[in-house]
């Protein structure tokens, strides 16, 4: 199997197979297998731990959602609704070899420009970041961690 890292979630029982030499892993959002990179490694173990430990529904995630921002068409990884269809958390996945950055989070500050919501969650598998938008100071706060789906509405 492909060479994956441990990394600092808890443990999922994920269906992986090998399709025309290539790794596969089935993603229960979208409904179906996709390709295994590392960067979908981080992605498929954040969206086990939104469902399992934070108890988010797994009809209100969206796994590569697109929107726009200033009519550029974006992607953003993961993004959680109210049962109303309100966006309230982006997360954006990376590899477990890229380093978080500065970077990293004004892409995810672009994607909010589009889509705003009240949490970010920035995460390489290894090191997970959760922010929350302040709308009167229009400023992040960092938080000790992600909040449960019930905190998130």
């Amino acid at each position: 199997m492909a060479d994956l890292p441990l990394l600092n979630f808890p443990p999922y029982a994920f269906q992986i197979r090998e399709k025309d030499g290539q790794w596969i892993i089935f993603d229960r959002i979208r409904r179906r297998f996709v390709r295994l990179t590392p960067e979908e490694w981080v992605r498929q173990h954040m969206v086990q731990y939104l469902i399992e430990e934070k108890k988010v529904p797994a009809t209100l995630i969206a796994v590569e959602k697109s929107l726009r921002v200033f009519q550029m068409k974006k992607r953003v990884d993961i993004a959680v609704h109210t049962s109303t269809g309100t966006p309230v958390l982006l997360v954006e996945c990376k590899s477990p070899a890229v380093m978080l950055s500065q970077e990293t989070f004004d892409q995810l500050a672009r994607y909010n420009l589009g889509f705003p919501v009240r949490f970010w969650v920035v995460t390489n598998g290894m090191v997970h970041y959760c922010c929350r938008m302040d709308d009167a100071s229009r400023s992040l706060h960092f938080l000790n961690e992600i909040p449960d789906y019930l905190q998130m509405q």
